[in-house]
């Protein structure tokens, strides 16, 4: 599949979401029919975005992150405002109220600080309330990512333009619809599958029962993800839903080392890009997942699940630590290659 074909596919309105990664990988002949109507529409919004600076990221791009290919309903394209190399680092999404109180605004400033003061990326959607605080406070120390529901040109709402413009100065305003689209309510639901998708795990700030929150919180089990969830007074009901996140088996989350030491990331500030350090590699070159890597041979995520026995959810940010280390490369088509 071309980019494209596969900028194509995100102009189709009606696109089916469901096993939409693996008919990608397999060039399903029904997608590629959809994609060959639209080409040269495809081909002026590809030339009109990136005239206006906006970049498009294929499914198929060694850059396009991995996380998403892991999950079932990876998107053909990701259009973007920003530097990519937001995407290097581990990421955390920070979710939660619009309509936030004082207390759960500044909770969700602090983590974000804190977070990307650690080198994690915050992810989040710009909306009012806990959103837009964790962006701020990301950018206080670091990188934030915000995933849109429109076109990154459309942003919403409109009061948040000028924080979206720094948070594509200091990392990433992303959107899997094209220039131009309009952000119509069901895109929100789409839109919150990516924020998990993107993140090693999902912590709620504050959240009523029926928050939208809730819905990436869903997501994120649904794509193996750890939930965590940040308590609050009981007497105002503001917090049902985390709460009962909580009750579910969610971490309680109190400060970013919380979520770190959960985790277990191994948060590196100054961590060097690509090559990183020879120190680990007599350790690391004995990793399982590396031994089932033969040498200059590319390996897709489903032939490496078979190779090991762990899981696509589980072997993902091993594999995501391993590149961020040096120690793996990601190449065309979400594929990994052993680099020592």
């Amino acid at each position: 599949m071309t980019s494209d074909e596969a900028v194509a596919l995100s102009l189709l309105p009606g696109l089916s979401r469901v096993d939409l990664t693996a008919r990608l990988r397999s060039a399903d002949p029904t997608l590629l029919e959809s994609a060959g109507v639209l080409l040269h529409e495809a081909r002026a919004v590809r030339q009109r975005a990136e005239s206006a600076g906006v970049g498009v990221l294929a499914w198929n791009d060694p850059r396009f992150p991995s996380c998403l290919l892991a999950t079932t309903d990876a998107p053909p394209v990701l259009w973007f405002l920003g530097e990519l190399e937001a995407l290097d680092a581990p990421a955390i999404a920070l979710v939660g109220s619009r309509a936030a109180s004082t207390s759960a605004l500044a909770t969700a400033t602090q983590l974000a600080a804190d977070l990307a003061a650690k080198g994690v990326t915050v992810v989040s959607g710009l909306a009012r309330g806990v959103d837009s605080a964790a962006h701020r406070g990301a950018l206080q120390s670091g990188r934030t990512i915000a995933v849109l529901g429109s076109g990154v040109d459309r942003i919403y709402p409109r009061e948040h333009r000028t924080l979206a413009e720094n948070v594509a100065r200091n990392g990433l305003v992303l959107s899997e619809y094209p220039p131009g689209t309009p952000p119509l309510a069901f895109h929100f639901p789409m839109r919150n599958r990516l924020i998990s998708g993107l993140s090693r795990a999902v912590v709620v700030v504050e959240a009523n029962e029926k928050s939208g929150s809730l819905i990436t919180a869903a997501c994120a089990l649904e794509q193996g993800r750890e939930v965590m969830a940040v308590p609050g007074p009981v007497l105002s009901g503001r917090n049902r839903g985390a709460h009962a996140l909580i009750r579910d088996g969610a971490k309680i989350v109190e400060t970013a080392d919380d979520i770190v030491e959960e985790l277990g990331l191994v948060t590196h500030p100054d961590r060097p890009r690509s090559g990183g350090t020879s120190v680990h590699t007599s350790v690391t070159s004995k990793d399982p997942l590396l031994i089932a890597m033969q040498d200059g041979q590319a390996c897709d995520l489903d032939a490496l699940v078979v190779a090991t026995g762990v899981s696509a959810v589980r072997l993902l940010p091993r594999l995501l630590e391993l590149e961020l280390d040096g120690f793996v490369q990601r190449v065309e088509g979400g594929r990994f290659i052993r680099r020592i």
